[in-house]
Parts: C-alpha cells; sequence; structure tokens
C-alpha cells in the first residue's frame, strides 16, 4: 500500500511539473513575440479583421444584400463609408460579410490540407522506406502541378460553392503540409522518449499520435497561419474567374470581379476590395512569421 501510494504522489509530482514547464514554454513563446513588433502588427491586423467579420451584423448598417436602386454607385461618405455597388448595395456590409465568407473557406481548406498532410508527413516520416518513397511520389506528381491551375480544374469539375472551393483549394495545400511534417517527424523519431516508448511496447500508431505528432505542434501552427492567407488569395482568385462563391453571395473575389465593368467610372468598387484581401494577406503573414521566430528555439536570445 505504501509503494503504491508513493507512486501515486511520484505521478502526481511529475505530473505538475510537466504542466509547469508547458505553461513556462508557452509564456517565453508569448514574450517573445510581444517583442516582435512586425509580428504584433499582423497580429493586431488579423485581430481585427476577424473581429468585423465575426460580428458583421453589429458594424453595418446594411444587409449585404439589401438593392437600393435610387443609391447606384454612391462614392463613400457618412451613410455609407465605402459607397455602393452597382445594385446601390452597401459595399462596406459587403465587404465584412463577404470576409467571413473568405475566412471560413480558408479556415476549412486549411484543416483539410493540413490535418491530411499531418497524416502522410508522420507515416512517411516515421516508417521511412518504401512507404516514404510512395507518399513523396504522388505528392510529387501533386506539386508538378501550379496550385491555382490545379485548384481551377477542381473547382470546374466539382462545381461552385463554399464546400467545393474549400476542397479544391486544399488538394494542392497538401504536399507542403506533409513535407513539413515528415522533416519534423524525422528529425525526432530518434529521440530518447520515443525509444522508452518503444520500449514499454507501444504500438507504431500510438507512437505516431500520441509521443511524436504532440512534439510537431510548433511547425504545424505557423504552417496553418501562413497557409490562411495564401488560401483567401487563392479563394479570391477562383471567385474571380467564376470558380468559387458566385454572386449573388458576398466574396472579395466575386466583388472584384462584378466591378471590373466599372473600373473606370466607379473605381471604389474593385479599390476597396483589393485593399481587404492585401491587408489580410499582409497581417497573416506578418503574424506568421512572429510565430515562426517565437517558436523557434534557437531565437530564444
Amino acid at each position: 500500500m505504501f509503494f503504491k501510494t508513493r507512486k501515486q504522489k511520484e505521478k502526481i509530482a511529475q505530473d505538475l511539473a510537466d504542466m509547469a514547464r508547458r505553461k513556462s514554454q508557452w509564456g517565453d513563446i508569448w514574450a517573445r513575440l510581444l517583442r516582435n513588433k512586425l509580428g504584433m502588427l499582423g497580429l493586431i491586423i488579423v485581430a481585427i479583421l476577424v473581429i468585423l467579420v465575426v460580428f458583421a451584423g453589429l458594424f453595418s448598417k446594411y444587409p449585404y444584400d439589401l438593392q437600393q436602386f435610387t443609391k447606384k454607385f454612391v462614392y463613400p461618405n457618412s451613410e455609407f463609408w465605402l459607397g455602393t455597388d452597382n445594385f446601390g448595395r452597401d459595399l462596406w456590409s459587403r465587404m465584412l460579410y463577404g470576409g467571413r465568407v473568405s475566412m471560413m473557406i480558408s479556415l476549412l481548406a486549411m484543416l483539410i490540407s493540413g490535418g491530411l498532410g499531418a497524416i502522410f508527413g508522420a507515416i512517411a516520416g516515421y516508417f521511412g522506406g518504401k512507404t516514404d518513397l510512395i507518399i513523396t511520389r504522388i505528392l510529387d506528381i501533386i506539386m508538378a502541378v501550379p496550385g491555382l491551375l490545379l485548384a481551377m480544374s477542381i473547382s470546374a469539375a466539382l462545381g461552385s460553392g463554399p464546400g467545393n472551393t474549400a476542397l479544391a483549394i486544399s488538394i494542392s495545400g497538401i504536399p507542403y503540409g506533409t513535407r513539413i511534417m515528415r522533416s519534423t517527424v524525422m528529425s525526432i523519431k530518434g529521440n530518447d522518449f520515443v525509444e522508452a516508448a518503444k520500449a514499454t511496447g507501444s504500438k507504431n500508431m500510438r507512437l505516431i499520435f500520441k509521443h511524436i505528432v504532440p512534439n510537431t505542434i510548433a511547425p504545424l501552427i505557423v504552417n496553418s497561419t501562413l497557409m490562411i492567407g495564401g488560401n483567401i488569395m487563392a479563394i479570391s482568385g477562383l471567385s474571380f474567374v467564376g470558380l468559387g462563391v458566385t454572386p449573388p453571395n458576398p466574396e472579395w473575389g466575386s466583388i472584384l470581379a462584378a466591378g471590373r465593368t466599372y473600373i473606370r467610372d466607379f473605381p471604389p468598387i474593385v479599390i476597396f476590395p483589393s485593399i481587404f484581401i492585401m491587408l489580410t494577406l499582409f497581417g497573416f503573414n506578418l503574424f506568421g512569421d512572429g510565430l515562426r521566430d517565437a517558436l523557434d528555439p534557437r531565437l530564444k536570445d
């Protein structure tokens, strides 16, 4: 009984020590991120954009689909902050609701490509040999096709819509996530804690997903952050050519496509969607770079 109680105490003490170490690690990461001015600027831009698009109803006076034909092509003023389009719809509302659609599709595409990339990369990096060769060769074939061209082909085959657009974009992102996970797994699979888990009889799948994958979170977070910005650009490109989100649903690319006819007579209809796309890419790239530096243990000092 004494031995059992002592073992329990040792386990509790070890768990508390692990929790304190993890808390200290994340505290150090946050402190390094705070010292990165460009990274914090990116975080602020991303946070403002996310708040605006998530709570679009609180920050807009008009529904995004309300047509007021007597107020077409109104330039920005106190009533319509960004003006109105060719149907008299409030551009500010359409920017916010369009950003919600863009970020939702981008997040879904990131989860699909990041999740599949993590699984394939972990399996390829851990087993190596023929398994690694087969997976990498298949992904090399996917990477041989330009990402946007592949997304356009898949979207044309599946049809337009948020779900199909997310799937089309995610396919081209799988190889990059797989390569990152593969290299990370290969660098840590020979560590002592993995060998100790093998010695205790852990099966391969348990070793991969319980002991190895949790130690690859940092590069996955950075890759996911950078992927969101790229996905938004791809979504806008697909919508611009009519293969993504189609009108009357708002999306930055489709708003640009609808407004290109009036670019000479009414520039705001294409200027403001371009600004929102640029700010989103700028914010996510800055934040991703800052997060990468904060998570890199070699840059602690």
